[in-house]
């Protein structure tokens, strides 16, 4: 396995983690189940970890695929949207483990706490799709925003044959 392989690998987590994460905390919220946000904030404290393994083999990915010929632009532009991404969610992860510790002591803002980190994932997740999107457009150029859909040689694949064999 080398450092795309895992890059590819380690990448999913943050993005899938921050969707259930929000989830499980919008419920928790609503039906003020401690545990509920308690889980919502070790989901992100995790996400933000998986998201600093992310970003320990991006350099390694990077060298890999400009060997194969991606342009360098491509690769710099998601690289900056990582960088972003990856300071909301040490925000993210830190005010999670905040939240932890005020629900731990039953702290009186602790549910002032939830709704930051709340509004924090959302907007996380918002920047994760976006992250995402740009990597994935690394290799997969189907989904670039300039791709097109041609036809090149005139013909339908799916056309069936007429023979008549009278």
């Amino acid at each position: 396995m080398n450092q795309a392989h895992l890059h590819m690998v380690f990448n999913h987590f943050p993005i899938i983690g921050l969707f259930f994460g929000i989830g499980i905390l919008a419920y928790g919220i609503f039906k003020k189940q401690t545990i509920l946000v308690n889980t919502a904030y070790v989901i992100f404290i995790v996400c933000m970890i998986m998201a600093k393994a992310t970003m320990m083999t991006g350099e390694g990915a990077e060298e890999i695929v400009e060997e194969l010929g991606i342009s360098h632009d491509i690769i710099h532009e998601h690289e900056e949207m990582a960088e972003t991404f990856m300071k909301v969610l040490y925000g993210l992860g830190i005010l999670s483990i905040l939240g932890l510790v005020a629900n731990f002591k039953k702290h009186s803002k602790a549910a002032i706490v939830s709704y930051v980190v709340l509004v924090l994932a959302i907007g996380s997740a918002v920047l994760s799709k976006n992250v995402g999107t740009s990597g994935g457009e690394i290799r997969h150029t189907e989904i670039r925003g300039n791709a097109s859909v041609s036809n090149t040689s005139g013909t339908n694949h799916h056309e069936e044959s007429h023979d008549d064999d009278h």
